[in-house]
Parts: structure tokens; sequence; C-alpha cells
């Protein structure tokens, strides 16, 4: 049984801070969009990162994932003909939530990267050793059915950022931290997960209002040990693991004290895009979802099975 393969239970936490109680109905809506965003991204553990040399490439790709169950997929601003690319996926796969990634080189550059939130997701993959199939599709129907969002836009600065929420992002994301659009997005329904390297930034992040922070460049910074030794005292800190993680890592980095992963040439294989093999981009991305979406609920299980211990 796939639970017998990992002992290690020992997050006291899993998911996202309770939301403090709405001083309004506005704040209160915009509170339930937000954390529908984040819980999206919570049950799916995964986040598939696409880049690609044309549109044809990578609209092939980006189907090929999708249809491999990937429920989180981004699609970077270096793709030629990324606008184009969104619009069609947005008319092929209507119930989605899209938003905008924030890019900054080492030389100081912003460029945007924008990706779509696909809500779609299979329950059936989950593992509960306790739940019904009934009850499972049950689940998965409510979720699916009650999720659809349209959130498109493109960030090179602050500026930039508000016209994006203004015409209807809700997704904002950075490897850094950028305090003025930190700022903008507090009370409203744009979710924002800035980028962080180090104990303080993440803490001075999750202090300015960041719901969850994407930890980057995780692998250099020494992988699953790195994200293990930030859960112990920020496990209230919902994190993203980004740069370089592997398909067979998912499990380990969920259960260590991530929220989710970024995947890209784990899923979107160098050689399987140069010979545009989208049957092996199909596989990887189907191994991808699983892995990620029984990598969440085998730690949910832990947190009931601690609870009633």
């Amino acid at each position: 049984m796939a639970l017998a393969r990992f002992s290690f239970c020992h997050r006291p936490s899993l998911g996202f801070p309770t939301p403090a109680a709405p001083l309004s109905s506005r704040v209160s809506c915009s509170s339930h969009r937000l954390n529908t965003t984040l819980t999206e991204i919570n049950n799916s553990g995964v986040i598939a990162c696409l880049r690609a040399n044309s549109v044809e490439l990578a609209l092939e790709a980006a189907g090929a994932a999708l249809t491999g169950d990937i429920s989180v997929l981004e699609v970077t601003m270096s793709t030629p003909g990324v606008f184009e690319i969104l619009q069609e996926l947005v008319q092929n796969h209507p119930r989605k939530i899209m938003g905008v990634i924030i890019f900054t080189t080492s030389f100081g550059i912003c460029m945007p990267f924008v990706f779509v939130l696909v809500i779609l997701v299979d329950m059936e993959t989950c593992v509960w050793p306790y739940d019904s199939p009934e009850s499972r599709h049950k689940d998965s129907t409510m979720l699916a059915g009650s999720v659809s969002m349209l959130m498109v836009g493109t960030v090179l600065n602050a500026k930039d950022a508000k016209t994006a929420i203004n015409a209807g992002a809700k997704f904002l994301m950075s490897p850094v931290i950028l305090k003025e659009i930190m700022d903008d997005v507090q009370g409203g329904e744009v979710l924002y997960i800035p980028g962080a390297m180090t104990p303080t930034e993440i803490f001075s992040a999750y202090n300015a209002g960041a719901k969850i922070v994407k930890v980057y460049p995780v692998t250099a910074l020494g992988g699953t040990q790195y994200i293990s030794a930030l859960s112990k005292p920020f496990s209230h800190i919902p994190m993203v693991a980004s740069q370089g993680i592997k398909i067979d890592s998912i499990g380990e980095y969920i259960a260590q004290g991530a929220s989710a992963v970024v995947l890209s040439d784990a899923i979107f294989d160098k050689e399987a895009m140069g010979q545009r093999n989208f049957n092996t981009i199909h596989e990887l991305a189907r191994l991808a979802a699983s892995q990620g979406v029984k990598a969440v609920e085998r730690e949910k299980w832990c947190m009931l099975n601690s609870s009633i211990r």
C-alpha cells in the first residue's frame, strides 16, 4: 500500500492559515475567492512550468500536460505568442484560473510570466484509506462545479500590476518580494506569491501579508532538507518549492513541509519537446499529477491520524 512507504507524518499542519474574520461582505467575498485559489494550489501539489519556442509546440505540450491531469499550468512569457496560447487554452479549458508570474532576472530586469490554473481536479486519484468511491466522486463534482474564474494579466512593475489587477488578474508570483505589489493586493481578491530564499525573507514576506511564499532556488539551497529545516520554525507558513525538482521527489518535498512544487523539465522534458514526443509529456504529466495529489492526500491523512491519537 502506498501509505506504507512513508513514515514521516511530522508536520503539525498543512494548508493555509484561516483568514481573519471579514470586516464586510465585500472583504468576505474577496477572501473567499482568494482562498479558493489557495485551496486549488494546495490540492494539486504540482505546478507545471512550460517553456516552448513556438505557439504550436506550446499548445501541443500544454494539451498533453492538461490531458495528463495537470491542474496548474504555467506558460512563461518567453514563449512566442504567449497570449495567443492563453486565448486558445481558455477556449479549450474554460474552467480555470489564470494569473501572472513576475520574474526578475539577475540583472534586475523584470520579466512577466503568465500561467493558467485549470480547475479540473480528479479526486479519484486521491488516497483516503477510509473514503468510499462515492464520496470521492461527490467531492470531485462539488469542487469542479464550484470554481470558474478567469484571470489574465502581464506585469512588469507595480504600475503594470495594478493595470493587470484592474483588467481581472487574480494571481501574481515572483522569485523575489515586491513590497509595492504586496501592498496593492492586500484585502483584495488577487493572490500574490512572493519568492524568498532565506528564513528572514520568508518570515518578512509572511509578516507583510503573503498567504503563501515561494522558496527559490530550492535545489541550490539543499532541496528537501532545506524545506524540512524551514518547516520547523515556519510550519504556519505555506511554501511552494521551486527550481530543479524531479517527479520522484514530489512526495518528499510535500512530506517535509512544502504545500506544492514547481516542475519544469521534469514534465516538459527537453528531449521530448525537441522531438515533439507529446506522448512522453502526457505520461510524465500524469505521473507528476498523480504523485502530487497522492502526496497532498497522504499529508492530510497524516494530520488526521495525528489529531486523533
